[in-house]
């Protein structure tokens, strides 16, 4: 079923246009991952989804309703959260409930259970401003969540966080994702591909690439092998790349990348030609292709 629908989305600042003409559609229960790099358009196009900026045209439609304030609906969480570093956390949760039209019981009710879930209710008496940025996002998400939405937005969940942070946010979005519906925002490909279900790419604005993980993976990934070694290999780099079963090779002073039709087959006849021609090499490695690749790829049209 489709949770939200978007039909020709433009929103232009002056002369400048950051969304032209995008369209595409989110299913409910799904969780998307709404690609690109920095500049492409994804902020914009959130605030647009999330009434918070007014599309200069185009259309929004959310359970069949098009074009009207569906807020009470969406969670969103901004890129950079702000927060009142004298409250804790239970009180800022209280306060965004009763924001959100929730009588004050049914707020720190669902405060407590929030915190209990997104593993801060040790911490929830504890002064905002003392919180580490992994927590931020965490009580930042618990916000996002206290009115029970449909739709849950995140725009950049980790960017700003450390490793130790980014994988605590992810392994909560991957929770999160059983009982509700995610769209965010990144342009941290590795991310993406371990939570997301969908994918919505974005080019400066516009729409490259849409579909399910799996459909993407079936209609762009290729098998490539990745061959290093001790000395330069662009000249023998150049001699594999008429053979048959080599669609493209990409070499890199002491590293080669030989994208094939059949890495099983051309395995075996690669490491037959280094040993032939003693090659030094330090690493033989045999894999396809990543959503990143595929976003290069994009990104250099």
């Amino acid at each position: 079923m489709k949770l939200m629908e978007v039909q020709s989305l433009i929103k232009s600042f002056g002369k400048h246009v950051a969304v032209n003409d995008l369209s595409f559609s989110i299913e409910e229960g799904h969780c998307v991952a709404l690609l690109g790099a920095n500049g492409a358009g994804k902020t914009t196009t959130l605030e647009m989804l999330a009434n918070l900026q007014k599309p200069t045209s185009g259309s929004v439609s959310f359970l069949g309703a098009e074009n009207k304030d569906f807020r009470e609906y969406i969670g969103y969480l901004p890129q950079y959260p702000v927060f009142f570093p004298w409250m804790n956390a239970v009180e800022y949760l209280v306060l965004m409930g009763e924001l959100s039209g929730m009588s004050k019981a049914k707020s720190l009710a669902r405060a407590n259970e929030l915190l209990e879930l997104l593993g801060i209710a040790d911490a929830k008496k504890r002064k905002i401003g003392g919180y580490s940025g992994g927590m931020k996002q965490r009580l930042g998400i618990a916000q996002a969540l206290i009115h029970e939405p449909k739709l849950l937005m995140l725009d950049e969940p980790v960017s700003a966080l450390d490793p130790v942070g980014r994988r605590e946010i992810l392994e909560l979005m991957k929770l999160l994702k059983e009982t509700t519906t995610i769209l965010f925002s990144t342009h941290i490909l590795h991310d993406a591909e371990e939570v997301c279900d969908d994918v919505i790419m974005i080019h400066k604005g516009e729409l490259a690439v849409s579909g399910s993980l799996s459909e993407l993976r079936r209609q762009y990934q290729e098998d490539v092998i990745v061959v290093s070694a001790d000395e330069n290999l662009e000249a023998w780099a150049r001699s594999i790349e008429n053979w048959d079963v080599v669609t493209k090779v990409i070499s890199t002073n002491n590293k080669v990348e030989i994208y094939v039709k059949n890495a099983a087959e051309t395995r075996n006849q690669l490491l037959v030609e280094i040993a032939e021609k003693q090659l030094p090499i330090t690493k033989f490695t045999v894999g396809q292709t990543s959503l990143e690749d595929l976003f290069m790829e994009v990104v250099g049209r």
